[in-house]
């Protein structure tokens, strides 16, 4: 039990398919008690059967990251019920799908502030309100995409985002460490989520990741939420500042594989 006595925040579950359903499940079973956010009273019917499939206690608690009210009453509730908190996971992304398409520079300033505040800024002042309320060891993690390294067709102004998001965490690393408290990301391989389904050809890029990776497979959930267990836990004492890929060893390739070249051919083919 890993994370027994152990609470905290998972902000971003929208359903089964979710990153943050890996994480959680992950943290439940390590025996966490787990607060989940929810934007509206929509995301809210999605989210309560889920809660109600968690073995240890939980609470649903609004928070809707593009309102600060909304965020600083959602930190503010919990420091009321729990006192301190062990763990806040921000698993928040958003821009509008019609514009993932075609050229990054003709996003326009609306979506780029939005896409920007929803997916980078909301990650920091999470960090702020959660800050008087984290224990010492606490742990915060945050998701992030290659796409912020690379470019990847129709990721776009999301890759901005994450880049932004990635230099977040290095530096509310350094302001949370100051009362001992971890800060990393998770650099996740593509995976059937619902943030992902508005990214064109998805299911073209899931096929080229799963024939190019060292490991010839694409993740799952429940092998991020495996390593997000890890970071969160006393397993990461150590660790922080930092950006784990769990990609299948994807990252570390620079041309595609050979032994898989006529599939591959055919995949390329469709784009």
């Amino acid at each position: 039990m890993l994370m027994k006595d152990k609470k905290g925040l998972i902000m971003g579950l929208a359903n089964d398919h979710s990153i943050a359903w890996g994480i959680a499940k992950a943290l439940d079973g390590a025996g966490a008690k787990l607060a989940i956010s929810y934007q509206n009273e929509t995301l809210e019917k999605r989210v309560k059967p889920l809660a109600e499939q968690l073995e240890h206690e939980n609470m649903l608690i609004k928070c809707d990251v593009s309102d600060s009210a909304s965020v600083e009453a959602c930190f503010k509730e919990l420091g009321e019920k729990w006192g301190k908190i062990d763990f806040v996971v921000h698993a928040i992304a958003f821009s509008d799908k019609d514009q993932l398409k075609g050229r990054t520079i003709d996003t326009t300033l609306d979506n780029f502030l939005n896409t920007m505040h929803i997916s980078c800024y909301s990650f920091l002042e999470a960090c702020r309100c959660a800050a008087p309320i984290l224990s010492e060891g606490a742990s915060v993690l945050t998701l992030t995409y290659l796409g912020s390294e690379k470019y990847v067709p129709n990721y776009n102004i999301m890759g901005v985002a994450k880049a932004a998001l990635e230099a977040s965490v290095r530096y509310a690393a350094s302001d949370l460490g100051k009362q001992g408290v971890r800060v990393n990301a998770i650099s996740a391989g593509p995976i059937k989520t619902l943030a992902a389904s508005g990214i064109g050809d998805f299911k073209k890029i899931l096929r080229y990741n799963e024939l190019n990776t060292p490991l010839r497979k694409n993740v799952t959930q429940e092998e991020v939420g495996y390593m997000a267990l890890a970071l969160l836990s006393p397993l990461g004492a150590a660790v922080t500042g930092e950006i784990v890929h769990v990609d299948a060893g994807f990252h570390a390739t620079a041309m595609f594989n050979l032994d898989k070249a006529k599939e591959l051919a055919e995949v390329l083919e469709q784009f």
